[in-house]
């Protein structure tokens, strides 16, 4: 059994990602931070609670694979939790001691599955922790992405055999979404995508009011150590520095501000002017508001969520820029008056191009989602045209890579009817070089597309 850096394993935030986990909830990450008030977690715990959460949803696929090689049998939800948080931890976080962790996790199976489940996983998470093995062996069907373990025997399907289940198993990304990456980008573009998505990305900072450098003198003062992103704004803080930055004063009275590259550039795709009328139609959580109002427009942010519109009322105070937005709770889909110079139309989506800041979205992914999503896009398009005044300009934005909810969104609206023209488009990619010192793209995949009306 391979020996671990000495730490307590603190049951709480264990119990506390197990039972997130066991809920089934499709957003387990968004509910870490209630499940931490409500348990009166102390910050350490509550940063342990986030890391095994947001580390099972990165590496589910090849914790799946883990238990389907060592259970041999199907297993309660409530079991295939407890490993999945037990495995985490021992396989992916380096922290928490053998010893420690297979009695914390015996304890709590005991607590909800009684003496059979902890038969069970006793027997399952032994095997496993004595088939760890440090260091590479070189073969995929043993080696565990990204880290420096394999184990002593094949669990991951074959990369030859079953490249799209490779991917599910070794990378964590469900085979629907490897197959359309590989029919459009090739295979090795497509594992390059899913290894990209195993990490938390960094802290895209973008500066505002103040050059780039005199933001990053900050930051450096505050222990950080930003690199340059491909925007000339923008800067991009390691993850585990991201709270460091955000306690920055530079952050607090508003000369930064998170914005992934990608969603800025199509904020800055409108053009906004000193005094041009701007909707944006789905506002939340105000990146894009905050661009346009910056601009010198006077900007109406529309979402339907009340709570996510105080989110925006929140950014927009921060950064001083409050007066120039009116906010307003509505469905973005409801038809108005064609009154704005422009619109923007930053849609919901798959979320296919930040995957690693959204981890859970790859679990959602299916046909059956996706159609909706793209009816869903089609009736905000054309309510958001619809607001647009004759010569005004339309934007279409999306955090997604899939044609489908992009170009083809746009074909589709273009042939529905005249009266439009396609002015410019651009997508973009997430950087899949995995040193994050030296990666040079967008850590935020996208599209944007402009289109003016006639007249």
């Amino acid at each position: 059994m391979v020996g671990r850096r000495s730490l307590d394993c603190r049951p709480m935030p264990r119990l506390a990602a197990w039972s997130l986990l066991r809920s089934g909830s499709p957003t387990p990450l968004r509910e870490v931070e209630a499940a931490a008030v409500a348990r009166d977690l102390t910050p350490r715990d509550r940063a342990l609670l986030r890391r095994i959460v947001g580390t099972e949803v990165r590496r589910r696929g090849t914790l799946r694979a883990l238990v389907r090689h060592f259970a041999h049998r199907k297993l309660s939800a409530d079991l295939v939790a407890h490993l999945h948080v037990a495995l985490v931890q021992a396989f992916f976080l380096d922290r928490v001691p053998d010893h420690a962790l297979v009695s914390e996790c015996l304890d709590a199976v005991r607590q909800t599955s009684g003496p059979a489940g902890v038969r069970a996983v006793h027997g399952i998470l032994g095997n496993a922790l004595r088939a760890r093995v440090e260091g590479t062996s070189g073969d995929p069907c043993r080696d565990l992405v990204g880290r420096d373990l394999h184990l002593a025997e094949p669990f991951l399907r074959d990369p030859v055999e079953h490249p799209l289940l490779w991917i599910e198993d070794a990378l964590s990304m469900p085979a629907a979404l490897a197959k359309r990456w590989i029919a459009r980008h090739g295979e090795a573009t497509a594992r390059a995508l899913a290894r990209q998505a195993l990490d938390e990305p960094p802290l895209s900072l973008r500066a505002l009011g103040i050059p780039r450098d005199a933001l990053a003198e900050e930051l450096r003062a505050a222990t950080c150590t930003p690199r340059p992103g491909v925007h000339p704004d923008v800067l991009l803080v390691p993850p585990d520095q991201a709270e460091a930055a955000l306690a920055c004063p530079a952050f607090g009275e508003g000369r930064a501000s998170v914005q992934g590259e990608s969603a800025l550039r199509a904020a800055e795709a409108v053009g906004a002017r000193e005094g041009e009328r701007v909707l944006d139609l789905c506002a939340a959580p105000g990146g894009k508001t905050a661009v346009l109002a910056a601009a010198g427009a006077h900007v109406t942010a529309r979402d339907v969520s009340a709570e996510r519109l105080e989110r925006v009322a929140g950014t927009l105070a921060r950064l001083g820029l409050a007066q120039r937005v009116e906010l307003e709770v509505g469905d973005g889909r409801e038809a108005g008056p064609a009154e704005f110079d422009a619109v923007l139309v930053d849609a919901p989506c798959t979320n296919s191009g930040v995957l690693a800041g959204r981890p859970e979205a790859r679990w959602r992914f299916g046909p059956a989602w996706k159609r909706e999503l793209v009816a869903l896009q089609a009736e905000l398009l054309a309510a958001g045209a619809g607001r647009v005044r004759p010569g005004g300009r339309l934007v279409w934005s999306t955090c997604s890579i899939d044609p489908d909810e992009n170009r083809r969104q746009v074909d589709a609206f273009l042939a529905a009817g005249a009266g439009w023209t396609l002015e410019a488009d651009a997508e973009a990619l997430p950087d899949v070089d995995t040193d994050r010192e030296r990666g040079a793209g967008p850590i935020d995949g996208g599209y944007w597309a402009r289109l003016r009306r006639d007249g």
